[in-house]
């Protein structure tokens, strides 16, 4: 979290740059006008009109940036609060909204729902190259339940923990298949700001911090 927090000082450093910039070309804009005005000849003055314009529109455009700054000043404080409390997440287990299911120390689990249109629900999990590399049919109950993934491939084949997409296909009495909701759960290990997002980790699994939706009483 040190590094994402030193990224977040240096966007800071960033815009203060540049409204100093801002500054500094404002100064030379007033210095301009004013030697203008000093010099200017008696039979052809200054239109004051456009002088008045010019000076409004450049004091608009310092305002806009000024707000921008502030926004941004906003939003880095926003994700450094994220990060902050995402540490005593650190090595709890949570439920979080992903594509992937992460597989930590051998061992990947699911989230299911209870059943309904949907009496069971088929989990296959892919591997590089978007290969199968397996799938479970899994009969679905009155409330959610967890499913579990021992880590191995349909050949008995132990994988690598990491991060494996997953996809999970209900099927109702009548034979129709629907795409069914599910939620991973898994250990933080870590968090770390990616682009203008807090994610955390779950092993090789990252879980935009807006995703998580449950965190256990235990470790």
């Amino acid at each position: 979290m040190s590094a994402s927090i030193a990224t977040l000082s240096a966007n800071a450093a960033t815009s203060t740059a540049q409204s100093s910039k801002f500054a500094g070309d404002f100064n030379t804009f007033l210095t301009l006008l004013t030697t203008q005005i000093k010099n200017q000849s008696p039979t052809d003055p200054l239109d004051t009109n456009q002088m008045t314009n010019q000076l409004v529109q450049f004091a608009s455009v310092e305002q806009q940036i000024s707000m921008n700054q502030n926004l941004q000043r906003m939003l880095a404080l926003e994700q450094a609060s994220q990060l902050t409390a995402s540490a005593p997440l650190i090595g709890r287990n949570v439920e979080v909204e992903a594509e992937q299911i992460s597989l930590q120390n051998g061992v990947g689990t699911l989230r299911l729902p209870a059943a309904g249109a949907s009496q069971t629900a088929l989990v296959t999990i892919r591997g590089s190259g978007d290969r199968i590399i397996r799938q479970e049919t899994v009969q679905l109950g009155n409330a959610p339940k967890t499913w579990s993934w021992n880590g191995k491939d349909s050949d008995s084949v132990s994988m690598p923990d990491g991060a494996y997409k997953v996809s999970v296909t209900g099927t109702g009495s009548g034979g129709t298949t629907a795409a069914l909701p599910f939620t991973v759960i898994g250990k933080v290990t870590g968090a770390e700001r990616v682009g203008g997002d807090v994610k955390l980790l779950l092993g090789q699994l990252q879980a935009s911090f807006d995703k998580l939706r449950s965190v256990s009483s235990g470790s």
